[in-house]
């Protein structure tokens, strides 16, 4: 049995089981799940082989040094309970499918959802990439029914901006220039370049044109994210991040990790001002964040700087040749 990062020992986990199930289970294996770096999931096993999965958000189970500077706002740290219900009744109001809550329990921040078996989309397209495009089309239906559902503020469901508040290409702007500064601090390549990349971020914020209406975003949407469970139906999953927001931030994010696969979810009518400045500040983030994320304990190193040594990459090839 794979014991948790924390406090919890398996007399609670199997208080928390007979809740959900009543006395006549016990439990029988604890493995931890992949993927999370700010929570803790894992699958809990019972004696007749049922199933469900823990999220537990605990200062232990997260790898992430605090960035002060989000320390609110739409890019303030997407983790805890509340975050995590409010965006799971979002999605589930827009109809877009989310494992199935079976308990909360607010004073120790955890869930017990849905165990949805079938693994990532991200795994079925490379095993079976013909039983895999008709849940990524699928999974556009949701995506473009997400983005349906609007708000006259951006921000998460419980704390939307107030009315005066700067619009999302400043927010984003200026955070891209706070990443820029810690990338030219950390990657020589982009120290020498980073007046020119201020330039640029400078240049595609002037171009973008005012915007009143928000849409319901996931904010990390990956094929990693999405699960796929008995029916073939996409599940999302790592929702604390959902965000009322400019769509153009999704699809700059989807356009990158969906690949050659993306136009099954690729909308018309996106403003294209807006998606240059969000791809360029996308990829300073993803040079930031692994980078940082790295400066802690995490275990799964080289693919984190995999993902920054690429995002730099991109970064300087749009930048203007002379």
């Amino acid at each position: 049995m794979n014991g948790l990062r924390g406090r919890l020992d398996s007399g609670e986990l199997g208080a928390l089981l007979r809740q959900v199930y009543g006395g006549t289970r016990t439990l029988r294996d604890v493995a931890r799940l992949t993927g999370g770096s700010k929570k803790g999931v894992y699958r809990l096993t019972l004696d007749d082989g049922t199933s469900c999965v823990l999220h537990r958000w605990d200062d232990a189970e997260n790898w992430w040094p605090t960035a002060a500077e989000d320390a609110d706002g739409p890019f303030a740290p997407a983790t805890g309970l509340d975050l995590f219900v409010a965006a799971h009744a979002e999605l589930t109001a827009t109809g877009v499918r989310v494992p199935e809550i079976l308990l909360l329990d607010p004073d120790g921040d955890l869930a017990v959802v849905e165990d949805v078996r079938g693994g990532s989309l991200e795994a079925l397209h490379a095993r079976e990439p013909g039983r895999a495009a008709p849940v990524l089309a699928r999974l556009g239906e949701l995506v473009r029914a997400l983005h349906d559902r609007r708000a006259d503020r951006y921000g998460r469901p419980l704390t939307l901006a107030p009315a005066d508040a700067p619009p999302p290409q400043t927010v984003v702007r200026d955070r891209a220039l706070r990443h820029l500064a810690e990338c030219a601090r950390r990657v020589p390549r982009l120290t020498a370049a980073r007046d020119r990349i201020a330039a640029l971020l400078d240049t595609a914020h002037a171009a973008v044109a005012p915007r009143s209406g928000y849409a319901l975003i996931h904010g990390e949407l990956g094929p990693d994210h999405v699960l796929v469970d008995d029916h073939d139906r996409p599940v999302l999953i790592d929702i604390e991040g959902v965000m009322f927001f400019d769509p153009e931030w999704e699809h700059a994010f989807l356009e990158l990790r969906f690949g050659d696969t993306y136009h099954q979810l690729a909308v018309d009518r996106q403003d294209e001002a807006r998606l240059r400045l969000y791809r360029l500040a996308l990829d300073l983030s993803l040079v930031e964040g692994p980078l940082r994320l790295l400066d802690g304990d995490f275990p799964d190193r080289a693919p984190m700087r995999s993902i920054a040594d690429h995002a730099a990459d991109r970064i300087l090839a749009r930048l203007p040749s002379g």
